[in-house]
């Protein structure tokens, strides 16, 4: 309450010497305030994404500030589609080569770029790039027929995944467009797979066969594959996905007792990070730009995948118990794919019991999920002063370490409105003053953007 008397107070304040002509606006203006208020309350958001007209939809990547997923929705005659979500457009079907299946795996910082694989006229499978100014571009092969992309870095330019040579053997393959694709090669046997990309694209990990025919989870950079093992006595093994800097890798490995276990690989130790309790299955699927926190999922006693995160303080957590406030009675969140560099949004699928589909979802879990994550941000964001404002206002914001650094200001449709900064800054506080003497009144977003971290607070305008 408090909250709202503080706004009540400062109303007061600025319109006791405005004219009884301008009640009105006086009121509107507190109405928007209240609305801000409220959605500033707000708690976690759980987001049913729906499908096609089909029963199933899976998420499989999140954009870096949670505006984008990208995935796979069946329709209504039974093709699977690969889909582009926001929440203003909903789901839109992307991705498409002449055939009739599609599926979305990986998707740039910004949600410009997605990547995946379509069936073409022929009925090959090819790995695309989609961008919302060039389409859908068929990546082509290592020689083979078939191909399919994973992953993409950061600013969309480098895409991983796995194509056939021209022996019809399986082969990991890094893509950029100045290069085409680049064979990655194998440990010794006649298959390979990329999975994921550091957010520079200098780094690749996923699973290839030694000589021996074992598979291994890999780390693959300045063209040289490292095996990574497995768990002690264990067999088989596969990394999933890789942190911004390339230092921590997830994935599954089986253990002494054949059983899947999720793995965090860093400083050539690879840790099992254990399952839920009574239980003896679990598998990584992806990790923040940190590496701090992982998702996944984890069998559970009801004999259902749930889906699940990690960090070094809470070990293994059932979102559907984290959350469980979200849920409606029935609904279950089964499985976690991927999560925003910041931990902030997680994607995945579950059980929607209002509809009784499989349906991707989008869990908004309201800042950094761990207190490590929180301590390692490289920037933080000030309120701007004043707010409200007439004119100018004051943007502070804070680096603990030099980085690129974009400060923008956007609509509440979200249409950019302006670029205050866009380069590389030192380590420190800066400051930078926002004219809006040109601007309509009303609500804007200000949002600040170092390297793959994203803050933003609403400004308002008065005039």
């Amino acid at each position: 309450m408090n909250f709202f008397i503080s706004f009540y107070n400062v109303f007061n304040i600025l319109f006791l010497s405005v004219p009884l002509v301008k009640v009105l606006t006086k009121t509107l203006v507190l109405l928007s305030l209240w609305a801000l208020a409220l959605t500033s309350l707000e708690a976690q958001r759980l987001t049913w994404l729906g499908t096609f007209g089909g029963n199933w939809s899976v998420a499989n990547g999140v954009s870096a500030d949670g505006s984008v997923v990208v995935g796979e929705a069946l329709n209504t005659g039974g093709q699977q589609r690969a889909f582009r979500w926001t929440a203003s457009s909903g789901m839109q079907s992307i991705g498409e080569l002449g055939g009739w299946y599609s599926s979305a795996y990986g998707v740039s910082a910004d949600g410009s770029v997605v990547v995946g694989w379509a069936y073409n006229a022929n009925g090959d499978y090819r790995a695309f790039r989609w961008s919302a100014s060039g389409g859908t571009q068929d990546l082509g092969t290592l020689g083979g027929r078939y191909s399919w992309a994973y992953d993409v870095s950061r600013d969309g330019s480098v895409v991983v995944g796995r194509s056939y040579d021209s022996s019809g053997n399986n082969r990991a393959f890094r893509w950029t467009a100045a290069n085409g694709m680049e064979n990655l090669g194998t440990l010794g046997g006649l298959y390979s797979v990329a999975y994921s990309v550091s957010a520079d694209g200098s780094v690749v990990v996923g699973k290839a066969r030694t000589a021996s025919g074992e598979g291994r989870a890999f780390r693959w950079s300045n063209g040289v594959m490292q095996d990574l093992g497995t768990l002690p006595s264990g067999f088989e093994g596969s990394a999933v996905s890789v942190s911004a800097d390339g230092s921590v890798i997830v994935g599954w490995s089986g253990d002494a007792y054949h059983n899947l276990r999720a793995f965090r690989w860093t400083n050539g130790m690879i840790q099992d990070i254990g399952t839920m309790l009574g239980e003896n299955l679990s598998q990584a699927r992806d990790l923040s730009a940190n590496g701090s926190t992982i998702v996944g999922t984890a069998n559970h006693t009801n004999n259902r995948n749930h889906a699940i995160r990690w960090t070094e303080v809470n070990r293994i957590e059932d979102l559907n118990q984290t959350y469980t406030s979200l849920l409606t009675n029935g609904s279950l969140l089964e499985e976690a794919t991927a999560i925003s560099p910041d931990g902030r949004y997680i994607v995945g699928y579950g059980i929607n019991a209002a509809t009784g589909r499989t349906e991707a979802f989008l869990l908004d879990t309201q800042g950094p999920s761990s207190s490590a994550e929180q301590s390692e941000l490289v920037g933080k964001l000030m309120e701007n002063f004043p707010n409200p404002f007439f004119s100018t206002t004051t943007i502070r914001f804070w680096l603990s370490r030099s980085e690129h650094v974009r400060l923008a200001v956007f609509d509440l449709l979200g249409r950019p409105v302006a670029t205050l900064l866009d380069e590389w800054l030192p380590t420190g506080m800066h400051v930078n003053e926002f004219d809006a003497t040109h601007y309509s009144p009303g609500l804007y977003i200000c949002r600040l953007h170092v390297g793959t971290h994203i803050e933003q607070h609403h400004m308002f305008l008065l005039k």
